[in-house]
Protein backbone atom coordinates (compact mmCIF):
# COMPACT_ATOMS: atom_id res chain seq x y z
CA UNK A 1 0.00 0.00 0.00
CA UNK A 2 1.42 3.83 -1.39
CA UNK A 3 1.83 6.46 1.29
CA UNK A 4 2.77 10.08 0.08
CA UNK A 5 2.47 13.84 -0.02
CA UNK A 6 2.27 15.96 -2.72
CA UNK A 7 1.30 19.33 -3.64
CA UNK A 8 -0.13 18.28 -6.43
CA UNK A 9 -2.88 15.56 -6.68
CA UNK A 10 -3.33 15.14 -10.00
CA UNK A 11 -0.20 15.18 -11.45
CA UNK A 12 0.97 12.69 -8.71
CA UNK A 13 -1.27 10.30 -10.09
CA UNK A 14 -0.58 11.33 -13.72
CA UNK A 15 2.91 10.64 -12.86
CA UNK A 16 1.94 7.24 -11.07
CA UNK A 17 0.11 6.09 -13.84
CA UNK A 18 2.17 6.94 -16.59
CA UNK A 19 5.38 5.11 -14.48
CA UNK A 20 3.33 1.84 -14.26
CA UNK A 21 5.11 -1.33 -15.16
CA UNK A 22 8.71 0.65 -14.41
CA UNK A 23 10.50 -1.10 -11.46
CA UNK A 24 13.07 1.43 -10.58
CA UNK A 25 10.06 3.22 -8.35
CA UNK A 26 7.37 1.70 -6.00
CA UNK A 27 4.79 2.78 -7.38
CA UNK A 28 5.38 1.71 -11.03
CA UNK A 29 6.71 -2.14 -10.04
CA UNK A 30 3.57 -2.37 -8.00
CA UNK A 31 0.58 -0.90 -10.52
CA UNK A 32 0.20 1.87 -7.80
CA UNK A 33 -1.84 4.34 -9.27
CA UNK A 34 -5.36 3.49 -8.48
CA UNK A 35 -6.50 6.28 -5.92
CA UNK A 36 -8.42 4.90 -2.59
CA UNK A 37 -7.78 7.62 0.00
CA UNK A 38 -6.68 11.23 0.04
CA UNK A 39 -6.36 14.02 2.77
CA UNK A 40 -6.29 17.65 2.02
CA UNK A 41 -4.43 20.34 4.79
CA UNK A 42 -3.40 23.90 3.44
CA UNK A 43 -0.34 23.34 5.73
CA UNK A 44 2.84 21.49 4.11
CA UNK A 45 4.37 20.87 7.73
CA UNK A 46 1.17 18.88 8.64
CA UNK A 47 0.99 16.99 5.81
CA UNK A 48 4.74 15.62 6.51
CA UNK A 49 3.42 14.52 9.88
CA UNK A 50 0.49 12.92 8.68
CA UNK A 51 2.30 11.03 5.84
CA UNK A 52 5.27 10.21 8.33
CA UNK A 53 2.43 9.06 11.17
CA UNK A 54 0.55 6.88 8.32
CA UNK A 55 3.90 4.89 7.37
CA UNK A 56 3.78 3.62 10.65
CA UNK A 57 0.83 2.28 11.25
CA UNK A 58 -0.19 -1.83 10.60
CA UNK A 59 -1.48 -2.41 7.03
CA UNK A 60 -4.85 -3.21 9.04
CA UNK A 61 -4.56 -0.01 10.45
CA UNK A 62 -4.42 1.98 6.95
CA UNK A 63 -7.32 -0.40 5.79
CA UNK A 64 -9.52 0.24 8.48
CA UNK A 65 -8.87 4.41 7.70
CA UNK A 66 -9.83 3.75 3.78
CA UNK A 67 -13.22 1.85 4.76
CA UNK A 68 -14.33 4.63 6.94
CA UNK A 69 -14.56 6.90 3.91
CA UNK A 70 -14.57 4.51 1.00
CA UNK A 71 -15.98 1.48 2.29
CA UNK A 72 -16.41 -0.28 -1.65
CA UNK A 73 -12.62 0.45 -2.25
CA UNK A 74 -14.09 2.63 -4.99
CA UNK A 75 -11.38 3.87 -7.42
CA UNK A 76 -11.61 7.75 -6.93
CA UNK A 77 -9.42 8.82 -10.03
CA UNK A 78 -12.36 9.50 -12.05
CA UNK A 79 -14.07 11.66 -9.43
CA UNK A 80 -11.24 13.92 -9.46
CA UNK A 81 -9.56 13.98 -12.50
CA UNK A 82 -10.00 13.15 -16.56
CA UNK A 83 -9.28 9.28 -16.41
CA UNK A 84 -7.11 7.86 -17.81
CA UNK A 85 -4.22 10.27 -18.13
CA UNK A 86 -3.47 11.47 -21.84
CA UNK A 87 0.58 11.10 -21.98
CA UNK A 88 1.75 14.69 -22.99
CA UNK A 89 4.35 12.65 -24.91
CA UNK A 90 2.90 10.48 -26.65
CA UNK A 91 -1.28 10.60 -28.16
CA UNK A 92 -3.44 6.99 -29.01
CA UNK A 93 -5.18 5.11 -26.97
CA UNK A 94 -2.91 2.58 -25.43
CA UNK A 95 -3.15 3.30 -21.49
CA UNK A 96 -6.70 1.44 -20.86
CA UNK A 97 -4.95 -1.14 -19.49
Amino acid sequence: MYVGRTDDLLQRVTEHYLNRGKPETFAGKYYCYNLLYYEETPYVLNAIDRENQLKGWRRSKKEALIEERNPNWKFLNSEIMEWPPVDPFHRGDFYND
